[in-house]
C-alpha cells in the first residue's frame, strides 16, 4: 500500500464504520468470484485486502484499509447493489454472508483464534522481507486459512472455471482472499455489526455508504 495516501477520516458513527467493514467483506467476496471465473483481480482492491489482513495492529480504523474509502470502492459498490436490491450477484452475496457466518464460528474458537494470530505474526515477517503481495506471502495466507477456517464443517464452496481453480497458485490466492474477508468480518463485528441487525439496518447502511461518495 502507498504510505503517502492521506488519511481520510472515517465517520465516527458506528453504522458508517460497520458499512466500511462490511464493504471489505464484500470486496473479498467479489474478488474470490473474479479470481474463480477469470483468474484476475482488481489490483487496488486486492492490495487493500492483503494489507488489512497483515496489519493486525493498525494505528487507526482508517489505516486498516489504507486511509481512504476509495480503496474499498469495489466492496462499497457491491454492497450498494445488494442494499439497493439491484445488480446483486447471488454468488458474491453467498460468499459474503458465508464469511460472516464463518467469522462467528472463529470468534467462538479461542484456540483457533490464537493459532491464526500466531500464523499471521509469522507471515508479517515474510511480508517485510518479500513485500505484502508476494506469492510466498499469499501462499502462507492461503495455508493459514486452509489449516484453520477450512476445518469447520461449514465451508465455502467456490464456483468458477475448473481449469482456472486448479492452476498454479490459484487455490492459495482464493483461500488468502477468503481470509481477508474474515478479517473484515471480524472488524465489522468489533464495530457492533451483527447478522440479525442487517435486515433492520438496510436504510442506515445505505445512507452511510451514500455519504462516503
Amino acid at each position: 500500500m502507498n504510505g503517502t495516501t492521506p488519511i481520510h477520516r472515517a465517520p465516527d458513527s458506528p453504522v458508517a464504520r460497520q458499512a466500511l467493514a462490511l464493504a471489505g467483506v464484500f470486496q473479498a467476496a467479489s474478488q474470490v468470484d473474479q479470481l474463480a471465473r477469470t483468474g484476475q483481480v482488481d489490483q487496488r482492491a486486492w492490495d487493500t485486502l492483503i494489507h488489512a489482513t497483515l496489519d493486525t495492529d493498525p494505528a487507526s480504523f482508517e489505516a486498516i484499509y489504507g486511509g481512504h474509502p476509495n480503496n474499498l470502492r469495489l466492496g462499497i459498490e457491491t454492497l450498494e447493489g445488494m442494499l439497493g436490491r439491484r445488480q446483486a450477484n447471488p454468488v458474491v452475496m453467498r460468499y459474503g454472508f458465508s464469511l460472516l457466518m464463518l467469522m462467528s464460528k472463529l470468534r467462538n474458537d479461542a484456540d483457533m483464534m490464537d493459532t491464526l494470530g500466531t500464523r499471521l505474526t509469522r507471515i508479517q515477517g515474510q511480508a517485510e522481507h518479500f513485500g505484502e503481495t508476494h506469492e510466498n506471502v499469499v501462499a502462507s495466507l492461503g495455508e493459514a486459512y486452509q489449516d484453520t477456517i477450512s476445518t469447520f464443517k461449514s465451508r465455502i464452496v467456490v464456483q468458477g472455471d475448473p481449469s482456472l481453480l486448479q492452476s498454479r497458485m490459484m487455490p492459495e490466492r482464493v483461500r488468502a482472499c477468503l481470509l481477508t474477508g474474515i478479517r473484515f468480518a471480524l472488524l465489522w463485528h468489533q464495530q457492533g455489526g451483527r447478522r440479525w441487525k442487517l435486515m433492520f439496518q438496510r436504510g442506515a447502511l445505505k445512507k452511510a455508504l451514500d455519504e462516503l461518495n
